[in-house]
């Protein structure tokens, strides 16, 4: 029993990355209250369960009738990313976004939690170890990265608003190497 929850917990763990997406965190919020920042963290824990979910149940046949494959998923995601990490490079920050305090859903909850690693792995996963682990799983790591979003705010205290920008533009750098590798990978399956 636990060998079958820890064969499901490490693949979420590392796809999840709670201790990664504090940097993240930080630095998508960079302009954000804490109040504000813990509110966008509730709904990206959120959206990451829904669609983690939501993909659990309905990923195979969502694939099988459009015809997509893990491949294609991951060349789109890393498609997102890229696209998210260039506007924020180039300075098309919250000024062009029309509410740059409201990153929860999107790009925290999905692609970043839920994104495509977590959603292939989970696909794998009810294969390999079964549903009931591969929830329990999910649900575990989600409550590691609540524990992480929340205490991220100890992290902005000891760096000043400059810090925080500048971890935001290497933060979106980070994302476009990733983004970058989502699409490479994606592309060597086909």
């Amino acid at each position: 029993m636990i060998q079958k929850f820890l064969l499901a917990f490490i693949p979420v763990f590392v796809a999840i990355d709670p201790m990664g997406l504090i940097a993240l965190f930080l630095g998508l919020g960079t302009s954000s209250s804490p109040e504000n920042r813990k509110h966008q963290a509730f709904l990206g824990i959120l959206t990451g369960l829904c669609v983690s979910v939501g993909f659990i149940f309905l990923g195979k046949i969502i694939f099988g009738a459009l015809g997509i494959t893990v491949a294609d998923f991951q060349v789109a995601g890393g498609l997102i990313l890229l696209c998210l990490a260039i506007r924020e490079l180039v300075g098309f920050g919250s000024h062009d976004r029309g509410g740059g305090d409201e990153f929860g859903i999107v790009p925290l909850g999905m692609p970043l939690i839920a994104g495509p690693a977590l959603l292939t792995a989970l696909l794998i996963l009810i294969d390999s170890v079964g549903l009931i682990y591969t929830v329990v799983s999910l649900l575990v790591n989600l409550a590691l990265v609540a524990i992480a979003l929340c205490n991220a705010d100890r992290f902005a205290r000891w760096m000043s608003k400059q810090g925080l920008r500048g971890v935001s533009k290497l933060i979106a750098l980070l994302l476009a190497a990733i983004a970058i590798s989502l699409i490479r990978r994606g592309w060597q399956i086909h």
